[in-house]
């Protein structure tokens, strides 16, 4: 880190704060889009008689193109900077968005295309970090990250909008109301967005830059932090309706809503837990919250009642979940070299898109063969207690060093 990266954004007044606001509007908004298919999967299993198999598949595409695509989406914000990167992946997305809503859901060959495609938008994830980095002093960073963060939050304006809209208005609304929405947002960003004062640039070809990110300590540390901790989020998002309807006989709105409260408890979190980051360190935070999940995940595993104790359990892990998911990030930012956050961002982010895939498939499989899900949520706090055990040495280890080596 170099004076010019402590001095600059704190030079630059009030931009960092309105640089944040346009970098989360620009994570909540592709996220959007980024979600269209997801409340649309049973819609079209009726429409064009998918199977379940097929309907996962649909769900599916965007969110593994979406994950693997921050492996370069972040080397390049590394080297062109998210001045461009934002403007140009909310324009790239509204290529597909359009091609859904006007064409592609006629058959499934179409939509999986469209879906591809639509994983674009899943990568502005690995624009933002290394954006917000830039922008803030080392120890705002973990805040200001853990509030972008909050802007994965749009996948909640698509799961709340896109089946009532295509009710009301037709099956193409949702996605041309997303679509000016992203033209909007990239003229925007296009004209007011601007990299930080000093920003340091990689100079690495991209092969070379991915090859050394690939040797750090931290970026596969992060990667388990973050597929743990953000994978979490992701499967409980996706499985719980399934869990509360199975295991606790509740009915679908039920089970939908209190899926809500578990999300949006998440997603408050993430910034506190950058906050914390900043004022504590990410690896107390790190240990912190990952013992929680072990021993509220233990305590679940158990099938209590709903209530209190079933709800307790749940949102506990919901808090520090999110809470662990922005203190991952702080982590990233006080560790990784400033010209390879980006790089180390895109792998950090694939595995956490990637981790939310495992845990549904098992808890599935395991309540198939066993009939209870106590199994998997007994997998899940052993998984968070070797979790505790990483935070707490080698991580430990690896965020001295790079104390050591700046200071």
């Amino acid at each position: 880190m170099t004076m010019t990266d402590e001095k600059a954004p704190a030079a630059a007044g009030g931009r960092p704060a309105l640089m944040l606001g346009l970098a989360t509007l620009g994570f909540a908004l592709n996220f959007w889009a980024w979600a269209l298919l997801s409340p649309l999967g049973p819609r079209f299993k009726d429409l064009l008689g998918l199977s379940p198999a097929q309907q996962a598949l649909l769900v599916a595409v965007p969110v593994i193109v979406g994950s693997l695509g921050r492996i370069p989406v972040g080397a390049l914000t590394d080297r062109y900077g998210g001045r461009v990167m934002f403007p140009l992946i909310s324009a790239a997305t509204i290529v597909p968005v359009l091609f859904i809503g006007l064409a592609g859901q006629s058959s499934l060959p179409l939509l999986l295309l469209g879906g591809f495609f639509l994983g674009i938008a899943g990568t502005v994830f690995a624009v933002g970090v290394p954006f917000v980095n830039a922008w803030f002093p080392p120890h705002r960073r973990g805040l200001a990250i853990g509030v972008f963060g909050a802007g994965m939050g749009g996948t909640a304006i698509s799961a709340l909008t896109t089946v009532k809209l295509v009710r009301t208005g037709g099956s193409a609304t949702p996605f041309l109301i997303t679509a000016v929405a992203l033209a909007l947002y990239a003229a925007v960003a296009w004209l007011v967005m601007r990299d930080a004062p000093g920003r340091t640039v990689a100079a690495q070809p991209l092969p070379a830059r991915l090859a050394a990110t690939a040797k750090l300590a931290i970026t596969w540390q992060a990667c388990g932090l973050y597929a743990v901790a953000f994978g979490g989020y992701v499967a409980f998002s996706v499985y719980l309706p399934a869990y509360l309807q199975t295991g606790y006989g509740l009915e679908q709105a039920d089970a939908a809503n209190r899926m809500a409260g578990f999300v949006v408890l998440a997603v408050v979190m993430r910034p506190i837990g950058g906050w914390l980051s900043d004022r504590i360190g990410s690896v107390p935070v790190l240990a912190a919250v990952f013992t929680v999940v072990g021993v509220a995940a233990a305590v679940q595993a158990l099938t209590p009642g709903l209530m209190p104790l079933g709800t307790i359990a749940f949102l506990t892990m919901a808090a520090a979940l999110g809470a662990g998911s922005g203190a991952t990030f702080a982590l990233v930012a006080q560790v990784a070299p400033a010209d390879k956050v980006g790089a180390v961002t895109g792998l950090v982010g694939a595995a956490g898109g990637l981790g939310g895939f495992v845990p549904p498939l098992l808890m599935g499989f395991l309540y198939g063969r066993l009939g209870s899900y106590g199994l998997g949520l007994a997998l899940l706090a052993a998984t968070s207690v070797l979790t505790v055990v990483l935070t707490v040495t080698m991580v430990r280890l690896t965020a001295s060093r790079r104390r050591a080596a700046v200071a």
